[in-house]
C-alpha cells in the first residue's frame, strides 16, 4: 500500500485518503498556444520505471494538493513537497540521487 506524508498537515495517508492527479511540473500552454503544444499537454506524459514526480490530492484530509516523489518499481517514497513549488526541492533531488545514482528524468534547471 502507497502511504505519503501530507505536506501541509503532516499525516500519513495510505493510497484510501488521497487522489492521484497525474505527473507533476508540467508545463501548461495558454491561449494562443499552437495545437501541437496543447496536444502535448493533453497527451504526452511521463511513463518512467523508477524516479517518477505526481500530484496527489489529500482528499478525505486537508483536501490540499502536493507533490510526492516515488519509485514506480519499488513504491518507495523519496518524498513529498507543496504543489505550489515549480520544482522538486534540492534537498529531495539530493536524497534521490544519493539513492539512485545516475538517475535522470526531466532537466529542472
Amino acid at each position: 500500500m502507497l502511504i505519503l506524508d501530507c505536506p501541509y498537515c503532516g499525516i500519513a495517508c495510505d493510497e484510501t485518503e488521497l487522489s492521484p492527479g497525474g505527473e507533476a511540473h508540467l508545463t501548461r500552454f495558454g491561449p494562443g498556444s499552437s495545437e501541437d503544444e496543447f496536444e502535448g499537454y493533453l497527451f504526452m506524459r511521463e511513463n518512467p520505471r523508477g524516479v517518477h514526480f505526481e500530484r496527489w490530492r489529500h482528499a478525505h484530509g486537508c483536501g490540499k494538493w502536493f507533490h510526492a516523489a516515488r519509485d514506480t518499481m519499488t513504491m518507495e517514497v523519496f518524498g513529498t513537497y507543496p504543489a505550489q513549488t515549480t520544482e522538486p526541492p534540492a534537498e529531495l533531488r539530493k536524497t534521490i540521487s544519493e539513492k539512485r545514482p545516475g538517475w535522470s528524468w526531466r532537466d529542472f534547471s
